[in-house]
């Protein structure tokens, strides 16, 4: 009963700038803390950064100061600012949410990922 999907991945050299967002369509009764996270081949999917409802956010340690997360609650949508893009950042990027259906469930949702490639 919710969809997320994302976009804006692509592939850049080191140094350039992405924005990724995240659009959350459906039935739901509301969205509480959303995320990001990124996976690369032969690695475990990892905590990139999370917002709550209320615009509390946290980063993994290889991208603060780098990455800014943000939300548009009206539209449903969550974002993620990349600067500085290395390397190291090449995975696929996933958004997540915690959302509340009609029935008052707390479910975890996924979207499908969009790759985020960073090479010369």
């Amino acid at each position: 009963q919710v969809h997320l999907v994302e976009s804006g991945g692509g592939s850049v050299q080191p140094g350039v700038s992405l924005r990724l967002s995240c659009a959350a369509s459906g039935r739901f009764f509301s969205i509480d803390d959303m995320g990001w996270y990124r996976q690369a081949p032969g690695k475990q999917r990892e905590l990139v950064a999370t917002i709550t409802d209320g615009g509390s956010t946290k980063y993994a340690d290889s991208v603060k100061g780098r990455f800014t997360i943000y939300r548009d609650n009206a539209n449903y949508m969550a974002f993620l600012q990349m600067n500085s893009l290395q390397a190291e950042d090449t995975a696929v990027y996933y958004c997540n949410a915690q959302v509340y259906g009609a029935g008052y469930e707390l479910v975890s949702s996924w979207g499908r990922g969009t790759q985020v490639t960073v090479s010369s």
